[in-house]
């Protein structure tokens, strides 16, 4: 466990109480003290920019003999992704005292995709020579060329490598954050692109059974 970090005092906003839902408020405000100092500087996210990728904000499950105290501490857990070393980091934080209280790290953990990195998967199958085929669908469908992620309807999974299943450029996902893409066109078809697999981690896009 890591030491507490205690963050300059930021407004606080609307607070909830008890077990309720958090507010806007304490999401920003948990997000904000979670990933700043030291892994705000050396973070990187899903497009090599600085700080870790954001994943999510929830309400931290009570600690042992805190469930049904109504004075419990309310604590948020922030999870972020590092692509820096492809680590999953989860950090819990006091609402009250700004304090986290909380850092574990993990590697091989794939949690569900943040739209930013759909987007960014799309964008990296969209500029590369594998993406001929999502390119033309596009076209075919619209008349117009395909030139950027928010011209899709994006849905994905996350992809790990299984024995035998992939080829070799793909072995590495699971440790790598992957991804398989299920793109629409706007008020149009979907476009089968599911053969195709794009690393993150590596910048990288396969094709499965090659």
């Amino acid at each position: 466990m890591a030491p507490g970090v205690v963050e300059p005092p930021a407004a606080e906003g609307e607070r909830g109480t008890g077990r309720d839902p958090l507010t806007d408020d304490e999401t920003r405000r948990a997000e904000r003290i979670a990933l700043s100092g030291r892994l705000f500087r050396s973070g990187e996210n899903v497009t090599g920019g600085r700080g870790p990728q954001r994943l999510g904000v929830d309400l931290a499950e009570p600690g042992s003999g805190e469930a049904g105290d109504p004075a419990a501490p309310r604590r948020a857990e922030v999870t972020s992704y590092d692509y820096r070393d492809d680590t999953l980091v989860t950090r819990t934080v006091d609402l009250a005292t700004g304090t986290v209280v909380r850092t574990s790290t993990q590697r091989g953990v794939q949690p569900p995709l943040s739209a930013a990195e759909k987007a960014e998967a799309a964008a990296l199958l969209i500029a590369d020579p594998l993406g001929a085929g999502l390119r033309a669908d596009y076209k075919a469908a619209t008349g117009t060329d395909l030139t950027s992620p928010d011209r899709l309807r994006l849905s994905g999974a996350v992809y790990r490598a299984a024995p035998g299943a992939g080829p070799a450029a793909l072995d590495d996902c699971g440790e790598h954050r992957c991804v398989r893409l299920f793109p629409k066109v706007e008020n149009g078809p979907w476009i089968d692109a599911r053969s195709l697999v794009i690393d993150l981690s590596a910048r990288e896009v396969a094709t499965l059974g090659r």
